[in-house]
């Protein structure tokens, strides 16, 4: 009996551990960064020995991957995979539109005035959020609302 009590706190601690292992790479994995500098290169390794695959502007929002030193495996809005330095990187929360054609507003309803209407593709700054409206700003300075199904 005593052993059998043993045998299955044995096995209940094992599944905890594996659990509290799993965890952190699963939070890290749900991590959302967003670029930082007016234009960042997207890199296939680890390291400027690496090829640029493409560039990309500021507030530009990945998902994080992976992490190697100070280097961040990303996934895009696209799903392509890239690494990027930790230093082009931060907690600016952005988004980036994913429909070709988007109105951006003057206020959060589809009455109000289009300000200027922007392709797939392009990042934005998160100001604010009202109901099924973000509020968006571009390195540029533009200012706007814009649905958020249009955005990822």
């Amino acid at each position: 009996m005593k052993h059998l009590k043993i045998d299955v706190i044995s096995k209940a601690m094992l599944i905890v551990m594996a659990v509290l292992l799993i965890l952190p790479g699963f939070v890290f994995a749900q991590q959302r960064l967003s670029v930082t500098v007016g234009i960042a290169n997207m890199r296939s390794g680890p390291g400027t020995k690496y090829d640029v695959l493409w560039q990309v502007e500021q507030y530009y929002p990945v998902r994080i991957v992976e992490k190697k030193g100070d280097w961040y495996k990303i996934k895009d809005f696209e799903n392509d995979v890239a690494w990027l330095h930790s230093s082009l990187l931060g907690k600016i929360e952005g988004v980036i539109t994913i429909k070709n054609k988007c109105n951006v507003r003057s206020k959060a309803n589809t009455k109000s005035q289009v300000l200027f209407t922007v392709e797939k593709g392009v990042p934005f700054k998160v100001l604010a959020r009202k109901g099924n409206w973000i509020k968006i700003e571009h390195a540029d300075g533009d200012v706007g609302w814009i649905y958020k199904t249009l955005v990822w």
